[in-house]
């Protein structure tokens, strides 16, 4: 035996063994019998397969700017001090701008410089004479720092609400951004939707509002709310252990969001009720820090999602970067939360506007069409394999359950999921396998018809038709690519088992029929006749 031929053969002995490694796993028969001797990689099932909830969410966007732009306020206030320029009443108005005051008129120069040195995104929409020799202010986002920020925010809510599902214990979540700021989940095989939905749909959205005592809930619900006011709902827990709903009239800008938070946990009081215990990271620290010295003997709302859970008064100003959350939940509402929150808060509301369940019954269903529909069509093409080509046609039917062996081997190893139009992909690359073997043992007819030994025949067979091959699929590869990238869900399956699938026929076909080819042709010195 040549050494090349030696090489080559050992090349498709150890791609053969590890392909049967890495596909066995995913043979409940095998894997129960040998499974301690496997790797741990199995093939996933998608949400059409293996049943689950989908979920289509929306971002509100424009909430996120204006917390943005609240917290670009405070900013310019505390950058403008730290420069002499003295600046007030920095507020976010409709149209998600922010307006704010310049007391001296003679600073404007220096306060427009700030302004283009440090905040870029920002530009200056109006500026008017105000009282006392005052200059209102009226900032906005330029049009690219919207376009920025609107993908910012909806790539951190994607992180986000993976970091959750990471922690909740599902496993091959499949989420991504669409267009128009939603973000598309599906959760195979989740086994309790309910409390899924509810924790992916849970804004978690916490703010720290200080509460204006200077008019009361029922002024403000006969419609005398000043600017930069707003009344919300608070929620205590009765002596019967009940929900009581009450008003509080907040500042509507928020002095602190739940970004600045890198960790929540559950505790419990002296009472026994839990509640969950927040810490800030450096920078929030400092900010609750500052706020609280800023508020004292105030009243500080916690809000949660748009509703005030507790509004402790500031006694004193708090350091060390901790805070609790407390209220009327339950142990198990008090572990999400946590959950939600160390998870990180969303940046924005997310709204839940599609919900679907696809039952288990379902996906086995078509994985079972799916198998008989592959089954036949294997057969189909090993039958006329044998029946058309002969000896070379059984080397095709080999080759080609070495390359489903290859695909499944791949889809495991590379934790890719298996989805309905996955198997529609397999189910078509059982007929292209083949046709790379066409294409070469019709090049050795021809070869044989002109007289050509039948050595040199498959050389030449294997030479000519290898360039062709190679063309046709790498085309189709890129194509492949394509759908992968920019395709949602079903086509990115599609677009997986395709593209491993013409890798590996590529490899079967051109390598590994070679190899059987050149063993087969090897131990027989007078060849005068080839089977095909």
């Amino acid at each position: 035996m040549k050494g090349s031929l030696r090489w080559r053969l050992a090349l498709s002995l150890i791609a053969a063994i590890i392909g049967l490694v890495y596909m066995m796993p995913s043979i409940p028969a095998v894997d129960r019998a040998i499974g301690s001797f496997l790797p741990n990689d199995r093939i996933s099932l998608g949400l059409d397969l293996k049943g689950g909830i989908h979920l289509t969410l929306d971002v509100n966007v424009r909430k996120a700017l204006e917390n943005s732009l609240s917290q670009s306020g405070r900013d310019i206030r505390d950058l403008a001090r730290d420069k002499d320029l003295a600046v007030i009443k920095p507020q976010v108005i409709a149209g998600a701008k922010l307006r704010l005051a310049l007391v001296k008129s003679g600073q404007q120069e220096s306060f427009e410089s700030l302004l283009k040195q440090s905040f870029e995104g920002l530009r200056i929409e109006s500026k008017e004479p105000g009282e006392d020799g005052r200059i209102e202010y009226v900032l906005a986002p330029t049009e690219e720092y919207r376009n920025y920020f609107t993908n910012l925010t909806v790539d951190q809510a994607v992180k986000t609400i993976r970091n959750r599902i990471d922690q909740f214990g599902v496993a091959e979540p499949d989420i991504r951004k669409q267009q128009g700021g939603r973000i598309q989940v599906q959760l195979p095989g989740l086994q309790d939707p309910e409390r899924a939905i509810a924790i992916i749909g849970k804004t978690a959205h916490l703010e720290f509002k200080i509460v204006d005592d200077s008019m009361s809930p029922q002024q403000a619900a006969s419609g005398v709310l000043p600017p930069g006011r707003e009344l919300a709902t608070m929620r205590r827990t009765s002596a019967d252990g009940g929900t009581v709903e009450t008003s509080v009239v907040l500042q509507r800008d928020a002095v602190l969001t739940g970004e600045a938070i890198t960790d929540a946990n559950v505790s419990f009081d002296q009472f026994g009720q839990p509640y969950v215990g927040l810490t800030f990271n450096a920078r929030g620290a400092r900010d609750f820090e500052r706020i609280t010295g800023e508020n004292v003997r105030k009243q500080m709302a916690i809000v949660l999602d748009g509703v005030v859970y507790s509004t402790p008064v500031i006694q004193e100003k708090i350091s060390g970067g901790r805070a609790s959350i407390s209220g009327s939940f339950t142990e198990a509402e008090a572990h999400d939360l946590a959950v939600v929150l160390r998870a990180g808060s969303l940046p924005a509301p997310v709204t839940v506007i599609e919900q679907r369940v696809v039952g288990p019954s379902l996906g086995q269903e078509s994985i079972d069409q799916g198998l008989r529909a592959g089954i036949i069509g294997l057969v189909v093409v090993m039958a006329f394999m044998v029946l058309y080509y002969g000896l070379a046609g059984i080397v095709a039917d080999l080759v080609l359950l070495f390359n489903l062996v290859l695909i499944m081997a791949g889809l495991a190893a590379f934790g890719a999921t298996l989805t309905l139009p996955g198997i529609a992909g397999i189910i078509l690359t059982i007929g292209m396998a083949v046709d790379a073997n066409v294409l070469i043992y019709e090049r050795i007819r021809e070869e044989l018809r002109n007289g050509v030994t039948p050595r040199a025949a498959i050389a030449e067979g294997f030479s000519r038709a290898t360039l062709t091959i190679l063309d046709a699929n790498v085309t189709t590869v890129i194509a492949a690519v394509i759908l992968y990238e920019f395709g949602t869900g079903p086509i990115r399956g599609f677009a997986v088992t395709l593209i491993l699938g013409i890798l590996s026929s590529m490899f079967t076909a051109i390598f590994v029929s070679r190899v059987i080819f050149d063993l087969y042709t090897s131990g027989r010195k007078e060849l005068r006749t080839l089977n095909i």
